[in-house]
This record gives C-alpha cells, sequence and structure tokens, in this order.
C-alpha cells in the first residue's frame, strides 16, 4: 500500500479537489490511502470559533456560518445535483459541531480546542470522500479516531502505538482508495485528541508504519524538499535526496516541510518518504531514505520567526550547576516552552525558545525567585546546516546579531532587525 498525505493548500477549493481527482488518474489509486488536512485556512478560522466561544461572544454563530458557507461553496462548485449525499454528510457534521458548542461543559481550553478544531479534518475528507466515489472511484472514508489511538494530552498527543497497530492492521481495506484525516485521534474516552500542528504528516507516518507501507509521498504546493524557504531566501534549490538521519536533523532545526516526529517511524522500517508537488505530480521530487545525507549538497538553510531569548543567571554569581539546570528544563516542560538553542556560561544560562502557548509570563514569576532574568522577545533563530562563510554572511547581512553558535556541522544565529 502506498500512502498519500494532501495538506490544507492542496484541497482549499473545488479546482484543489479536481486536481486531486485528476492527479490520482495519473500515478494510481488502488490499494492507496490518502491522508488529508482541513481546506485551506480552516484550522484558522475555527480558532476564531473557538476564540469567540470562550469570550462568549455574540459573533459565534456567524464565525461558525462563515466556515459553513465556505465549505458549502465548494460542494456547490463541485456537485451541481442538491440530492448527492455529500449535503447531509457534511450538513450532519456542522450540526454536530453546533451541538458541542451549546453543550459542552468542559471549561478546558485545550480539550475544546481538540474538539472543534477537528472538524476542518472530518468535513475536508468527507467532501473529498464523496467526488471521488462521485468520479467511479471506490472510495472508504475512514474515521481515523477509530484507528489512532493517543492519550489524553490534548493539543498535542502521544500515540498509544499498540493500539494504534492493532486497529490499523486489522480494519484497513485494501484494493480500494481509503481516505482519511490527518492530525487526529482519540483518547480512551474516545474524545479527540489532536497529534500538533501540522500533525497530518505524521498521521501518514503512523499508518505507513502499521501498513508495512511501500511508500509515502507528502503533495506540497512546491517541487520537493528546497534547501530553503523561497519566501525568505532568493535563489532556493531543489534537494533530489536527503537520508533519513540529515532529515531529522532539518526537522529538529525546525524545517517545515517535514513534520518533526514523522521520520522516526518511517526510518524504523526503512519506508521511503517522497516530497512531490501536486502542480507537477511525475516530477520526480524530493527522496528521504537509506542512502547519500544530502544530494546536491549545499547549504541548507532554515528560520523560525517570534522567539523568544531568555538569558538567565544566578542572583549572588554563584555557579549555574547541574541543577539549577535541571530545575530549569523541569519548567520548560511544566509550561511547554519547546527549547530550541541553549548557551551557558558558569554563572549565566541562555536559551531561544518558542513559547506556543503564551505560559512565559507564569513560568517567569517562578524563574525570577531564584535568578535574574532578561529576555528579548519577537527575535528570529536562523540554523544553517553545513554552513560556510557565504551562508553566514547570506543571514548576518543588514541583522543585529544577538547570539551565534557553532558546531561542526551547524551554525544557530539569533538576530533582531535593525
Amino acid at each position: 500500500m502506498r500512502v498519500f498525505k494532501f495538506g490544507g493548500a492542496s484541497v482549499k477549493d473545488a479546482a484543489g479537489i479536481r486536481n486531486v481527482h485528476d492527479l490520482l488518474e495519473q500515478v494510481g489509486y488502488e490499494d492507496v490511502l490518502l491522508v488529508v488536512s482541513a481546506m485551506g485556512k480552516t484550522t484558522n478560522a475555527l480558532e476564531v470559533v473557538i476564540k469567540d466561544y470562550f469570550d462568549k461572544s455574540p459573533a459565534l454563530k456567524a464565525s461558525v456560518q462563515e466556515v459553513k458557507k465556505y465549505h458549502n461553496e465548494i460542494i456547490m462548485d463541485l456537485f451541481e445535483d442538491e440530492k448527492q449525499e455529500v449535503f447531509g454528510a457534511v450538513n450532519k457534521l456542522f450540526g454536530d459541531l453546533e451541538y458541542f458548542l451549546e453543550n459542552n461543559k468542559s471549561p478546558n481550553y485545550n480539550f475544546v480546542y481538540d474538539q472543534v478544531v477537528s472538524y476542518g479534518e472530518l468535513i475536508s475528507t468527507s467532501i473529498l470522500a464523496h467526488y471521488m466515489n462521485f468520479k467511479a472511484i471506490d472510495t472508504q472514508w475512514i474515521d481515523v479516531r477509530n484507528f489512532i489511538k493517543t492519550n489524553a494530552n490534548y493539543r498535542d498527543a502521544e500515540v498509544d502505538w499498540e493500539a494504534t497497530q492493532n486497529n490499523i492492521s486489522k480494519n484497513i481495506k485494501r484494493k480500494k482508495l481509503n481516505i482519511t484525516q490527518g492530525f487526529l485521534g482519540s483518547d480512551d474516552n474516545n474524545f479527540t485528541t489532536t497529534l500538533g500542528r501540522e500533525g497530518s504528516d505524521y498521521t501518514a507516518a503512523i499508518f505507513a508504519y502499521c501498513l508495512n507501507a511501500e511508500s509515502v509521498t507528502i503533495w506540497k504546493d512546491v517541487p520537493g524538499v528546497m534547501n530553503a524557504d523561497p519566501r525568505y531566501f532568493e535563489n532556493a534549490s531543489l534537494l533530489n535526496q536527503i537520508s533519513y538521519r540529515e532529515a531529522i536533523e532539518l526537522a529538529f532545526y525546525g524545517a517545515t516541510v517535514i513534520h518533526p516526529k514523522t521520520l522516526q517511524p518511517l526510518q524504523k522500517k526503512e519506508i521511503p518518504l517522497y516530497v512531490k508537488s501536486f502542480i507537477n505530480p511525475l516530477l520526480k521530487g524530493t527522496s528521504v531514505s537509506k542512502g547519500t545525507a544530502l544530494e546536491p549538497y549545499l547549504p541548507c538553510f532554515i528560520v523560525k520567526r517570534n522567539q523568544l531569548l531568555i538569558s538567565l543567571s544566578s542572583i549572588d554569581f554563584s555557579f549555574i550547576m547541574e541543577e539549577h539546570i535541571s530545575e530549569i528544563f523541569s519548567l520548560f516542560h511544566q509550561y511547554k516552552l519547546k527549547v530550541n538553542l541553549i548557551q551557558n556560561s558558569a554563572i549565566s544560562f541562555s536559551v531561544c525558545v518558542e513559547d506556543k502557548f503564551d505560559n512565559f509570563k507564569e513560568m517567569n514569576t517562578i524563574l525570577s525567585k531564584k535568578f535574574k532574568v532578561d529576555f528579548t522577545e519577537n527575535v528570529t533563530l536562523y540554523t544553517i546546516r553545513h554552513f560556510n562563510d557565504t551562508a553566514a554572511e547570506t543571514v548576518e547581512n543588514g541583522k543585529k546579531v544577538i547570539l551565534k553558535q557553532v558546531s561542526k556541522e551547524t551554525m544557530q544565529i539569533i538576530t533582531s532587525e535593525n
């Protein structure tokens, strides 16, 4: 079985849905499982719904209606006959969403978040599956929550691999097109969980691992994995081949083409990963597999914006010892701050972190009792793999460099714009 993953950009409108159909006609769809994200910016729109819900805003109904209108316009473009089953299926999903918003009693933001945003994937895959059947492709729609089981760590759930393996290996029907949702799972109480933002890639890897798949292909709006984000760097180049190890390094430092958790299960079974263009599906794209580390061999640039640089020093000028560092990292874990760079000296300790859940202010109250805390918000972290002098100059030109760290293969530079 081959596993294909389509992100939100590939199914953002009716033309995108038609393109997925045409792509499958070109590359084949028998014994294929599609993992599909929410359409376009639907997750962002549902985050507005969640905000209105917690704010008890009168705009709540309007924000839900906006999401409904967006999807209904796509359906109307794809299906002229309103008697098609897709209309009832999607209306039922929106009815379930509205019922939850009216009857939920939990004040837990992360729990509510997962229950609400999941409708983006459920609706997009329902529309896509109905369209494939409409186009005479025998398609099975699968609710991923019945297959991927997790703990109850909402918004960043961990997979129960034993239960998930058992569900997938026994219940996926081969020799047809299967369509399921990325990003989602469910806990022991069958409440919806999510695997972290951009977790659809990870979903594809989970299914591939459990099915011993032939390959995974991530279909993007770019030709493959580039050595830099074209939005930030001119003359970005396509990487034809990356080893698992190199791809894991790039993902660790924040490369956004491949989700950080995606690669480990694929490497364990040496399942090749391809990153290809849904615009030109017959182009070769990028292969991630066992073998050549990087081809062509070029500096690779990774940019992480809106970072927080924290500098800690002891109040009495004593050394920052192991027990202090252990305590600091325990707080980072507790408050869910992701550490992207570490630099320490005898009496100071600096970290560049990502405060995705806006928890630093609360954590700082605790840190300040034991340490002198300085911090700089909205810095940018550049990572250059296989750096050279020209690559470093490209990053540093016109910027204020706050911190630089160099190892054998990697240079990291924290800057603020002048």
